[in-house]
């Protein structure tokens, strides 16, 4: 995620933390931040005419006929339906002699009380077609009278599309464990240190050499998978505002540095995933700057100005942000183009999507086909901090997203102590039965760069740390770790200072030698290890077998046809006993060495056991 406006943070001497400094509610920036927004999101998805990515299969393949659903609210008094699709990529319109016409049947009528009227559904039918099928399609409805209107989504979109293919989630990717490094926080050029600027928004001197100074370091913990946050020529120390995509920002190094970084990931068996931002560029873009001063600019049409040339759609309205008019053809061959730069000119293996919620799912068609069909290995997810219905509808068009909202239940459950085992449980079994089934993938994280870190809002303790991380790192979603987490990187203070969000509070520069927490970093190795050697972990099934909402003692079984694993949390900060399920024997699953079937669980602890 870019930015929120921010004021200026200057930079403080370290200083232990404090519980009364910590707040004990969460910080997600996104557009469903709190009840009101989601409340708005909800009323738009079922007023109108919409239609919200209800396709039935949501990923079709060869010869799979689709249903196109549709819903008509009280303020759609629409008597009709119709489907108008192409299969050549073109857009379609009426009376165009590439575009056909499906007819919908009226489906169930329901009464909605937040609208305070009846939503009626229709539902229509596109045949089936070939594989590399590109299909386009508009939604209109009758008015009485012969007027017609069009659908749209949430986000006003009304060109709607798929693609026939067969791709799936790169199997490697199943196997990935990411770590997510801050270029310019995680370590100067050898021979340099980290520069002390006056506050924390201004350049601490990390660079790409510096990353590849670090390959043992990363290498030794065990990681496989390398996400740099973006390289791009930027004005900003984030970099999520930049003004090229195609070049690399001088203070973090050159192409050479980047090719050489590539290629040594590669030469020691990791990925490496870039993140990218097709929503938005920096106000210092050259296109941007053309677009502003010469009306007769072709760039004038790469962005959405209202009331030109100083209205513009901006970013959450940060005038710094301009939004890229991705329905522009000439915009979206740019942005698609530059990602397929990085990918033939570097052999980057991914990109980790910013935003990604803030470019129509029809851009996403043409990007995932052009992504695919230059490496259909490569491992494109996105940042969509949404509910999981409308995530669910990037299937086919994405290869995976950021589980935020398993992000928010573990952090209520393992920092806050706002929820008990009970609740995370019924969470953690919809969830999973919410997602078995879909060629996409999950993307767990405790922290990021947009929110308090782990071990801040859990007060400092490595034990709550460490128990997260036993959850995370032995559920099926893909784990990513937040660079630092591992040796013991905090913040100073809350990213909330009078409601302003400070972001770089939870993006101090990386501890190095003595600075780092070394058991904190060997406990993270010998989880990595485990998980790799474990296919359990990785895609076996999971069911609980302990929970325990008035003592905090959570446990559940991740099984596949040669291995039971037994994980067993004690979220309480009084010790505990564990009962081992069955009577069968059990072994730590870090030493090997025999476990009783009652285990002693220290406070904020854990038992992980392998079935003998």
């Amino acid at each position: 995620m870019t930015e929120q406006p921010s004021r200026d943070t200057e930079r403080v001497a370290p200083a232990p933390i404090h519980v009364d400094t910590v707040s004990m509610a969460d910080f997600i920036f996104g557009t469903l931040a709190t009840d009101e927004l989601r409340l708005l999101s909800i009323k738009a998805a079922r007023n109108g005419l919409t239609h919200n990515y209800e396709v039935t299969p949501r990923d079709p393949r060869p010869g799979q006929p689709t249903l196109i659903e549709v819903n008509a609210g009280p303020g759609a008094p629409v008597t009709d339906v119709f489907i108008h699709y192409t299969t050549d990529g073109s857009i379609p319109a009426l009376g165009s002699p590439t575009t056909r016409i499906a007819p919908t049947m009226r489906g169930p009528v329901r009464w909605d009380t937040l609208l305070w009227g009846y939503v009626r559904q229709f539902a229509g039918e596109l045949p089936a077609q070939p594989e590399g099928t590109l299909v386009r399609y508009r939604i209109s409805g009758l008015l009485h009278g012969g007027e017609r209107m069009w659908a749209h989504d949430e986000r006003e979109q009304s060109t709607f599309s798929f693609s026939v293919d067969r791709h799936h989630v790169p199997a490697w990717a199943q196997e990935a464990i990411i770590y997510q490094i801050f270029v310019d926080r995680f370590a100067p050029p050898p021979g340099r240190k980290f520069n002390e600027p006056a506050k924390l928004d201004g350049f601490f001197g990390g660079t790409l050499r510096g990353v590849l100074a670090k390959m043992d370091y990363l290498s030794e913990l065990g990681v496989n998978t390398l996400w740099l946050s973006p390289i791009y020529p930027s004005p900003s120390h984030h970099g999520y505002d930049a003004t090229n995509f195609r070049h690399v920002e001088p203070r973090l190094g050159s192409r050479t540095d980047m090719k050489n970084l590539v290629d040594e990931a590669h030469r020691r068996g990791m990925r490496v995933i870039l993140d990218f931002m097709p929503n938005h560029t920096s106000n210092q873009h050259p296109f941007f700057e053309a677009a502003r001063t010469n009306p007769q600019s072709p760039y004038r049409d790469y962005y959405h100005f209202t009331e030109w040339p100083e209205k513009y759609e901006a970013f959450f309205g940060v005038e710094t942000l301009p939004k890229i008019n991705n329905n522009h053809p000439a915009a979206r061959r740019h942005v698609i183009d530059s990602v397929l730069y990085w990918m033939h000119d570097f052999g980057v293996d991914g990109f980790r999507l910013d935003y990604a919620q803030g470019p129509g799912h029809d851009f996403w068609t043409d990007y995932y086909a052009a992504v695919k069909a230059a490496n259909p290995a490569s491992f494109h997810f996105g940042e969509l901090v949404e509910a999981p219905e409308f995530v669910a509808t990037y299937e086919g068009i994405m290869d995976g997203a950021l589980d935020f909202n398993w992000l928010q239940q573990a952090r209520k459950f393992l920092a806050f102590g706002s929820e008990d085992a009970a609740g995370f449980e019924q969470f953690q079994s919809a969830h999973e039965t919410y997602w078995t089934g879909r060629n996409f993938a999950r993307l767990s994280f405790l922290d990021n760069h947009d929110m308090n870190r782990f071990l801040w809002v859990s007060h400092g303790d490595a034990r709550r740390l460490m128990q997260a991380a036993v959850c995370q790192f032995t559920l099926s979603a893909i784990p990513i770790i937040y660079y630092g987490t591992e040796a013991g990187l905090s913040q100073l203070r809350d990213v909330r200072q009078g409601g302003w969000g400070i972001m770089e509070e939870a993006r101090l520069p990386m501890p190095w030698g003595d600075a780092q927490n070394r058991d904190l970093f060997s406990f993270y190795q010998r989880l990595i290890r485990l998980r790799k050697e474990t296919a359990s972990l990785r895609n076996g099934t999971r069911s609980a077998w302990l929970v325990d909402r008035s003592t905090g003692r959570y446990g559940y079984l991740r099984r596949s046809s040669t291995e039971t694993l037994a994980i067993g949390l004690n979220v309480s900060g009084d010790a505990q006993t564990i009962d081992l399920p069955g009577s069968v024997a059990w072994k730590d699953a870090f030493t090997g060495d025999a476990l009783p079937n009652r285990v002693n669980v220290e406070p904020y602890g854990f038992v992980l056991a392998r079935q003998s």
